[in-house]
């Protein structure tokens, strides 16, 4: 008894609902106004040919090994026993 009369009640309350009508100004305030973006420009055209040239002409740079005139960083021994201190002796 009790379930039917939540689910008449409940029915009821749907079958009552109007929905409220929307109208074109509605969304007025709430969503701005559609503007398309500018085109954006282009990159200034410099001398494309002398930044090529530039470029091919630039020594390599690679990680580990010394520019011309520099001198090498040391090596790092990365399989140092770590039990001896600086002393040689062993740390128990």
């Amino acid at each position: 008894m009790i379930r039917s009369l939540v689910t008449d009640l409940y029915l009821r309350e749907i079958r009552s609902y109007k929905v409220p009508s929307l109208k074109a100004s509605d969304a007025e305030g709430h969503v701005q106004k559609f503007s398309a973006p500018k085109a954006p420009q282009s990159p200034e055209e410099g001398d494309t040919a002398q930044d090529l040239k530039d470029y091919e002409n630039q020594q390599v740079e690679l990680e580990g090994q010394a520019a011309a005139g520099e001198a090498g960083a040391p090596e790092e021994n990365w399989f140092e026993d770590e039990d001896e201190d600086e002393d040689g002796n062993p740390q128990h």
